[in-house]
Parts: C-alpha cells; sequence; structure tokens
C-alpha cells in the first residue's frame, strides 16, 4: 500500500513543479496583469493552507482514503478547468479551488504513510517519500517547459489531469483504509491546540517553514546570480537541478539508514545549518563553481531535513490525530514558500542581500530548534 502512496506523492508534487515554468506567461497570455498573475501565482499557497487545516480535521474525522480520493478527483476536476479559462479571473478561480484540493491531498497521504509504517524504519519510509518528491522537482519543470514549447500550455495541464485520473483509479480500487473514526464533530481549531503545544509538532512545523522559506529564496534570488554570471536560465535550472540530484543520492542509497540510526532533531539541526552556510555563500559569490558548491551543500541539508521532520509529525501523533498533525505541518510548509519569497523580493529591493537573510533564519531556526529539544 505504501509503494502506491509513493507514486501518488509524485503525481502530487508533479503538478506543483510541472506548472512553475508556465503558470506566469500563461496569466499573462489570458491578459491578466502583472498585479492580477502575482495573485494567481500565490492564491495556490494561501488556499494550500486553509487546505491543510481543514482536510487535516476531515482526513481523522472521514478517513484517509476517502479524504485522498476527494482532493484528487477534485484536483483532477480543476485542471480541466485551467484550458477552459478565458482571463486571468477564471484562472485565479481555478487556482484557488486546485490550492484547496492540494492542500487536503497531501496531508492525506502522509497521514497513510504514517499509519503503515512501524517507528523503526520511519525514517528510511520518509526518505523515498522525498525521492518521489525530489524526482518530482527534477521531472516536472522540464517536461513543463518542453511540452508547452513543442504543443501547447494547455496539453501540460490535460497531461496532469489524466495522471490524476489514473491514480483516481489507482485509490479508489487498490488503496485500503488505514484509519477511520465514528467521530462526528464539527470542525473546531480546538482540536488543533495539543498539537500546536507538542514539542515535536513545533519542532517539525519551524523546520518546514524555515525549509520552504530557503526555497522560496532560492527561486527568487538565483536566477539573479545567474544573471550576474552572464549566463542564460539553462544555468538556473542546472543549478537547482543539483540539489535535487544530491538529496536523491541520499535518499535512495543505503546512505538513507541514517534516518533510523541518527536523531531526527540532531539530522535536521544540521541541516538547517548546511542550507544556512550555503545560503551565505550564494550571498558573496557569484562565480559558477562555487554556487554549483553551495548547491550541492544546500541539496545535503534538504536531504537531512525533510525525511527526518516528516517522521518527527508521524513519531507525535497517533491514528487517532495524525491528519490533524500533518494538516499543521503541511500549512507551515506552504506558508514558508510565500513568506520566503515575498520577503526575499522586498529585501532584494531594499538591500539586495536575499540570500544573507535567508542564512540568518536558518541559524536563527536552529536556535529556536535546540531550545525546544532541551526543554523537551
Amino acid at each position: 500500500m505504501t509503494r502506491f502512496m509513493y507514486i501518488i506523492i509524485v503525481v502530487a508534487f508533479l503538478d506543483t513543479f510541472i506548472q512553475l515554468p508556465i503558470i506566469t506567461p500563461y496569466s499573462l497570455q489570458l491578459g491578466a496583469s502583472y498585479a492580477l498573475t502575482g495573485l494567481i501565482v500565490a492564491i495556490y499557497s494561501f488556499t494550500n493552507m486553509i487546505g491543510n487545516i481543514v482536510g487535516g480535521h476531515w482526513i481523522d474525522k472521514f478517513g484517509r482514503k476517502k479524504m485522498l480520493f476527494l482532493g484528487i478527483i477534485t484536483v483532477f476536476i480543476s485542471l480541466l478547468f485551467y484550458p477552459l479559462a478565458n482571463n486571468g479571473y477564471h484562472l485565479l478561480i481555478a487556482r484557488f479551488i486546485h490550492g484547496l484540493a492540494g492542500g487536503i491531498l497531501i496531508p492525506a497521504a502522509f497521514a497513510y504513510i504514517g499509519d503503515q509504517t512501524k517507528q523503526k524504519t520511519r525514517g528510511k519510509t520518509m526518505a523515498l517519500t522525498g525521492a518521489s518528491i525530489g524526482i518530482a522537482a527534477i521531472v516536472g519543470p522540464a517536461v513543463g517547459g518542453v511540452l508547452a514549447a513543442k504543443a501547447s500550455i494547455e496539453n501540460v495541464f490535460l497531461l496532469v489531469a489524466t495522471l490524476f485520473f489514473i491514480i483516481a483509479f489507482i485509490v479508489l480500487f487498490f488503496v485500503k483504509e488505514s484509519f477511520v473514526t465514528t467521530e462526528r464533530g464539527k470542525f473546531t481549531f480546538k482540536d488543533f491546540l495539543p498539537l500546536l503545544k507538542h514539542p515535536l509538532i513545533i519542532l517539525s512545523s519551524s523546520a518546514a517553514f524555515a525549509l520552504m522559506y530557503s526555497n522560496g529564496t532560492l527561486a527568487f534570488g538565483l536566477p539573479l546570480n545567474v544573471e550576474l554570471m552572464g549566463r542564460g536560465t539553462e544555468t538556473t535550472g542546472m543549478l537547482l537541478s543539483t540539489f535535487g540530484i544530491v538529496a536523491l543520492i541520499v535518499f535512495m542509497t543505503p546512505l538513507n539508514n541514517i534516518y533510523d540510526r541518527v536523531s531526527a532533531v540532531y539530522l535536521i539541526s544540521l541541516g538547517l545549518l548546511l542550507i544556512g552556510i550555503g545560503m551565505f555563500i550564494l550571498s558573496f559569490f557569484t562565480v559558477f563553481s562555487i554556487n554549483f558548491i553551495a548547491m550541492v551543500i544546500y541539496g545535503l541539508g534538504f536531504a537531512f531535513i525533510f525525511p527526518s521532520m516528516n517522521k518527527l509529525v508521524a513519531d507525535a501523533s497517533t491514528k487517532v490525530d495524525r491528519g490533524k498533525a500533518y494538516g499543521i505541518f503541511y500549512a507551515f510548509f506552504s506558508l514558508g514558500v510565500v513568506v520566503g519569497s515575498t520577503i526575499s523580493g522586498n529585501v532584494a529591493q531594499f538591500s539586495g542581500l536575499p540570500f544573507l537573510v535567508s542564512g540568518i533564519v536558518m541559524f536563527l531556526t536552529v536556535i529556536l530548534i535546540r531550545i525546544v529539544a532541551m526543554k523537551r
């Protein structure tokens, strides 16, 4: 059953990464202003957070399979609206629904994996989920860019919709429910309070926010470094692929045994330190070879953090509240993307040092994590 989840996670994150090179030009093609285009790009992550929180409650209330299937079908329908959009506002509505559905889908998949794995092997399993995301991160932008250039942007959305239709079939007929409660109460934020106070949830959510803050900074700032080198977008793609490949090597080789042998808190702290070092290097050097080394360091940091923080969420929760736990966790994940790219843009405009600020955020997060860990 967990193997089916790996396929679902690849497709779910492919949905995000494949749109990176096309959503802005598609918005402008539909006549959207720059301001509306920015809103179209950002609305997905914003509604994703809402879906994470509300969906987390529903995952524990109605079961993993039902909410997983609901998320997949809703994403499938929303993707069909993209090619039908006649203007930027139609696209904005499609992105709004798309973000909500994706916010339900991802926590449901990870809650299911948490239910199906034992604590002593959970780290390695989470490493393989990281590998699934890494594959999507490497393949998605390339496929989206090439298909849009060779055929049309509309065909990209239809391709992803087809993939979601296939995994909906898989979930419906081959995935068995891992947990469902008989509780039928209304949604209430009070259900989340014990989890919000849990040290491991605080640790993992802080790490998720910091990791995606750095990722948002990278997406914004790396093209600026490449421009200063006098190189083109292919160099940006190469550097971004570097960190994904390094992370995949750790995720998919015997190195992944580290997640079950070394403390998750220690690995998260080490990973954030490495990312902070990578950010500092990118801030002070605009030489290709040195930026390449920075991305290798970033990839190692990402590899240490991602499975470890997912493992902490699974360890901190039970079947009764695991959906809500992953809802909180991925809400911070989405928040980090929004805040990272927004602050980086403002910092770059006023000081030109987005990577330096991101590096400082990484080190401050390590201090926060160590304080929480000591209290625990």
